[in-house]
């Protein structure tokens, strides 16, 4: 396993970068820990899938270096980094069976054949294919060839990584429910250092321990699900964390008091925030109380999902959404409150820290 560290990676696929714009991926200077799970998330084009292809090897970066456990390895072969990689669709031997394809890897490193018998076994179990493993793979459907896939990319011990690209698009729902746990529960048996990419906010909060959101090119936020939700540094973080996500409405702020449209809340601090800054308020859903006191909103639908209920409501003249659990009333001259310490302020879509508390928390 690897600590891979990430130093001022840029990336462009046209000649003679210039300009920000000019990049598909921009700056990106962070470091993996050794063992780490982590998930890159983000829209299609948003450069994950060129971030995970430079720290394999597959591409080598326009500017800056990749380092595993302090060696640099931004000119090695993807062989010479000792990783493995799972792709988006399956690529397995046809002619070979189940068995055999788990196998290869191993043999082709020599490993004896005891091992080789131990661990095929055993990933042969956790993926769910012990009754086809003398089977041929080229009989099989395209969420077990995947399976297959994967398997391979966890049948060795020895990997400085294991990197995922969006590996269960054709795995069935249920599958991919069973398999992402089955992840979650052999990288804390074994210690891989993992990296996962998806476009699927559920695949990312459950598999990672640590969320790389990704946009326009650039990591926006690395952190923990609970800090994505509760904190997002940046507006696109907080629309696209959550389901619905985040109210983003324009404010004024002055002082520790936030203007939207008619309507005074009291922050409880005093962002510091840059003269001729956008500035905006960001609450999620779940912080909003609806009731009979406070601010008015006028609500157009109700949403009953089940166990909670979205309630899409006008407040200040913008449109927000407010989650109400299954028993909630709904009261015929709504009125809508917010939890004081789930408030964020954005200047320029970046979330403004709160200064006062340790670690500028609310």
């Amino acid at each position: 396993m690897a600590r891979i560290n990430l130093e001022h990676i840029r990336h462009a696929y046209g000649p003679n970068p210039k300009k920000p714009s000019d990049y598909s991926l921009k700056e990106v200077h962070h470091e993996w820990n050794d063992g780490g799970a982590y998930a890159l998330l983000g829209p299609s084009g948003c450069g994950k899938t060129t971030l995970l292809n430079i720290i394999s090897g597959l591409l080598q970066p326009s500017e800056g270096r990749i380092l595993f456990d302090g060696k640099d390895v931004t000119n090695l072969s993807t062989q010479d980094r000792n990783i493995a990689q799972v792709f988006q669709f399956p690529v397995i031997y046809d002619t070979m069976t189940v068995y055999d394809n788990l196998a290869f890897p191993l043999r082709n490193r020599r490993v004896p054949e005891t091992e080789v018998d131990r661990r095929v076994k055993e990933i042969i179990e956790m993926i769910g294919l012990s009754d086809w493993s003398r089977k041929k793979a080229q009989g099989l459907t395209a969420d077990q060839k995947q399976k297959i896939s994967l398997g391979r990319g966890l049948v060795r011990s020895d990997v400085s990584a294991i990197l995922f690209d969006e590996p269960l698009t054709v795995i069935d729902p249920h599958m991919k429910w069973v398999l992402r746990s089955q992840l979650k529960r052999l990288h804390k048996q074994f210690g891989f250092t993992m990296v996962y990419v998806t476009h699927d906010q559920t695949e990312a909060l459950t598999f990672a321990d640590k969320v790389v959101v990704m946009y326009d090119g650039e990591i926006v936020q690395i952190g923990t699900p609970a800090e994505l939700f509760e904190r997002p540094s940046h507006t696109f973080v907080g629309y696209f964390i959550g389901s619905p996500g985040m109210n983003v409405l324009p404010a004024t702020v002055e002082g520790s008091a936030v203007h939207l449209g008619g309507q005074t809340i009291n922050l409880g601090f005093a962002p510091k925030i840059a003269s001729g800054a956008r500035t905006e308020l960001g609450i999620r859903p779940e912080f909003i109380r609806l009731g009979r006191e406070g601010m008015p909103v006028t609500i157009s639908k109700v949403e009953d999902i089940g166990r909670q209920k979205i309630v899409r409501a006008q407040f200040a003249d913008k449109p927000i959404a407010i989650v109400v659990h299954e028993d909630g009333d709904i009261p015929s001259d709504p009125r809508v409150t917010f939890d004081q310490a789930a408030i964020n302020i954005y200047a320029d879509s970046w979330r403004v820290p709160d200064t006062s508390r340790v670690g500028g928390g609310a």
